[in-house]
């Protein structure tokens, strides 16, 4: 069952407990598309995520290298994007968090802590000096895992994103590394 998506098989059944960080590979696409088709919902934020058309998982500017999976006990259960905040050699320093995503029925078993934990010891090895991401100041749930984790808010884009009729500030968030 390796590369299935939890929630297509239902809820975490009886398990060892084996949760695994790996690098993404290119025969993950199918599962991590299925993946993140059930973790954005109209309730994550951003409701025309849920009516876009899928396409491939992994592009050339979209590589299996650049994401990080956990498993547990060999399904895939979550995965975060992980690359340089930006192209520019002044700011190859930083590294950005481009996407997280956790299958809604192995949601609280440690997937997110896992992977952010990964995606920094991934950043410290590269000698980035800070991991950066974005997150919506709705996600109360997401804040209090990266503040927990170390993050900080180091900014705010006020009124960023106009959601169901609604205006929401997008959050910068960083972890420093040294």
């Amino acid at each position: 069952m390796a590369g299935a998506v939890i929630g297509q098989y239902g809820r975490v059944g009886e398990s060892d407990g084996s949760m695994r960080i790996r690098t993404a590979r290119a025969d993950d696409a199918a599962g991590l598309a299925e993946l993140d088709a059930a973790a954005w919902s109209a309730e994550s934020g951003f409701p025309s995520i849920t009516q876009r058309i899928p396409g491939p998982f992994f592009a050339s500017d979209n590589p299996p290298v650049d994401h990080l999976v956990c498993e547990i006990d060999g399904t895939v259960v979550g995965y975060l994007r992980l690359r340089p905040a930006t192209s520019l050699p002044e700011n190859a320093h930083v590294i950005g968090i481009f996407g997280l995503a956790v299958a809604p029925a192995a949601r609280r078993l440690g997937a997110a802590s896992a992977l952010l934990a990964a995606a920094e010891q991934r950043a410290r090895a590269s000698g980035a000096r800070k991991l950066s991401l974005r997150v919506l100041g709705t996600n109360q749930p997401a804040i209090r895992l990266y503040a927990r984790l170390g993050f900080e808010r180091e900014g705010v884009l006020r009124e960023e994103f106009l959601i169901d009729g609604g205006y929401v500030d997008d959050l910068l968030m960083t972890k420093h590394l040294t």
